[in-house]
């Protein structure tokens, strides 16, 4: 055996991770817009709709934490009145 503990594979596996080159603020740059290609963005329909989706779906659970908080206030204040 050459003395090495068992771990120290794991710690040198974990130094050469650490060890990566930086790269130039420009190709950085460079590496966003090939990545931002990538991307496979949605159509002005499918955004519309989203859209619309979203703001029923915020409508509906408005209505329905409204009433939530209605009832359980009203709870309280009933409970509240027969403490008093």
């Amino acid at each position: 055996m050459s003395g090495t503990a068992k771990g120290d594979g794991v710690s040198e596996a974990k130094a050469e991770v650490a060890k990566k080159p930086r790269v130039s603020p420009a190709e950085f740059v460079r590496q966003v817009q090939t990545e931002t290609r990538k991307i496979a963005w949605p159509t002005l329909p499918d955004t519309v709709r989203m859209t619309i989706m979203v703001l029923i779906m915020t409508t509906l659970l408005s209505v329905f934490f409204l009433g939530i908080d209605q009832i359980l206030g009203r709870t309280v204040k009933f409970l509240l009145s027969l403490a008093a």
